[in-house]
């Protein structure tokens, strides 16, 4: 019986780990190689002083997708963690000390968006079913495709149903042609947000994302995000995955027509691979770890890159109850366009910028002691900014005076616990280019074939997974990134799946 060939795969997080599954089951032997102490990449977690923080993810959407993955191992979503719906689904503060809370019931939402705007209920009916087409032929169809050649797209489902999905027509326009109302738009738009482009410039498509916040709901793990991570652990390790942590690859060695034979890293050394998945940061392996005449891109290129914002987050351990919050706050209190346009078009930080707060304590009494808040605050920034400790302090001291004003309640002085993350961190953790937060920009010149292909053009067996690659940024998609280049590799192998 010939052994099973090797399979290195670098990097895990979702990606890295959704790859190592599929390989191992489809007879891969898998040797998983991460640089930090946890698994997770950017979901990873941290416990201080009782409060427990998830890093990075903190929603969750699309939970067929989750479910989907699990099933494919013989689990239910259940089997391993707590699944919680949440409703409100969260709150938004807008300006003039308006509070617009989005509910989980359809029609309570229906009421909601009517007593806004009237006809908006019925609107909303109709924009809705037309996101569930793009989010079932998206999600079912499209972020399947490996992106390596057009003819992966001539099928009649996707070409029938171009004109439906909108690929050519704008966020913007598209949410417009529906409802008036400034509130109702900035509730529509701002799922797009952190798709890397304007609404503007963002292609209507992506109301596929609405149809994930307000009909299939707004989730949480009890115990947190790295609760998936946690269960995706066990299902590696119940595959045969050889996970091994602290250790960082810093560089390959070649056997014959430029293959990869070897994985060389900071504590095991050296790593046989027949198959090499780079789950880590794309630039990275590309332009730091592969000599020159093997990259699959030049520095050029990837400087022409649009990417996904970066974050400054703060994780605050507080030692009173924060009245006047949900699990998820969202401040649209100043101009959502102006923010947007400081984070694409003319990066800067931010003049007057919107901010996200997390409070999981609201659902889960496990993540902060007793009468205590854990709270998570995020500011979307642009990418491959100076960040400095003053900068950082800068920003905290103006979220915290409009997060207090709101809530009318003293925080700073009851902060027991304080930890800032932003462009530099990302850089030194995860190898993030331009420190981004969340990938690639989603827009048309970077879909689908546009996309820094999974596969290398030069290297025979180095595939590519994660947000720099197909189908693109978010915990979902990073999911469907691993199975989809498994699918590769077996397919360019000509493996007999077992």
């Amino acid at each position: 019986m010939s052994p099973k060939p090797k399979a290195c795969v670098i990097g895990a997080g979702f990606a890295g780990l959704s790859a190592s599954t599929h390989l191992a089951r489809k007879g891969f032997d898998v040797t998983l190689v991460e640089k930090n102490d946890q698994a997770g990449g950017r979901a990873r977690q941290f416990q201080k002083d009782g409060f427990v923080f998830d890093m990075g993810p903190s929603w969750y959407w699309m939970p067929d997708v989750f479910d989907r993955y699990f099933e494919l191992f013989g689990y239910q979503t259940s089997d391993l963690y707590k699944l919680v719906r949440l409703d409100p689904s969260y709150r938004v503060f807008f300006e003039n000390e308006e509070v617009v809370d989005v509910p989980a019931s359809m029609e309570e939402l229906y009421a909601l968006f009517e007593t806004r705007e009237s006809g908006s209920s019925e609107n909303l009916k109709r924009f809705l079913n037309e996101s569930a087409y793009k989010y079932q032929v998206g999600m079912q169809d499209l972020v399947f495709k490996p992106g390596r050649s057009l003819m992966e797209f001539a099928d009649s489902r996707v070409i029938g149903g171009l004109f439906r999905l909108q690929l050519l027509s704008s966020m913007s326009n598209y949410v417009r042609k529906f409802f008036k109302d400034p509130h109702l738009i900035r509730i529509l738009e701002f799922p797009v947000l952190f798709l890397g482009a304007t609404p503007q410039d963002t292609p209507a498509l992506y109301s596929l994302m609405n149809y994930a916040d307000l009909s299939l709901g707004t989730w949480y793990p009890m115990g947190g995000m790295h609760k998936i991570v946690e269960g995706m652990v066990k299902v590696a390790e119940n595959e045969g995955v050889n996970i091994q942590l602290n250790d960082e690859v810093t560089g390959f060695s070649f056997g014959a027509g430029n293959e990869i034979d070897k994985v060389i890293t900071s504590r095991s050394g050296e790593i046989e691979c027949d198959i090499l998945v780079g789950g880590a940061d794309y630039h990275h392996i590309d332009q730091h770890l592969l000599p020159a005449h093997l990259r699959n891109y030049t520095s050029k290129y990837w400087d022409k890159r649009k990417m996904a914002p970066s974050s400054l987050l703060f994780y605050l351990g507080v030692n009173r109850r924060v009245p006047g919050l949900l699990h998820h706050n969202l401040f649209f209190d100043e101009d959502f366009g102006l923010h947007a346009h400081e984070i694409y078009n003319d990066p800067k930080w931010p003049s007057k910028p919107l901010f996200y707060v997390s409070c999981p304590s609201k659902t889960d009494a496990s993540v902060a002691p007793e009468g205590q808040e854990n709270l998570f605050l995020l500011i979307p920034v642009a990418p491959d900014l100076e960040d400095t400790p003053e900068m950082r302090e800068r920003y905290f001291e103006l979220v915290m005076d409009r997060l207090e004003a709101r809530t009318a309640t003293p925080i700073r002085e009851h902060i027991v616990y304080k930890r800032s993350y932003a462009h530099n961190d990302f850089k030194s953790d995860y190898h993030a280019f331009k420190g981004n937060a969340y990938g690639l920009a989603n827009t048309l010149s970077q879909t689908a074939i546009l996309k820094p292909s999974l596969k290398s053009k030069k290297i025979q067996n180095l595939y590519f997974t994660g947000q720099l690659t197909t189908p693109g940024p978010g915990v979902p998609p990073s999911l469907i990134s691993g199975e989809v280049v498994s699918g590769e590799v077996v397919k360019d192998l000509k493996m007999n799946v077992l």
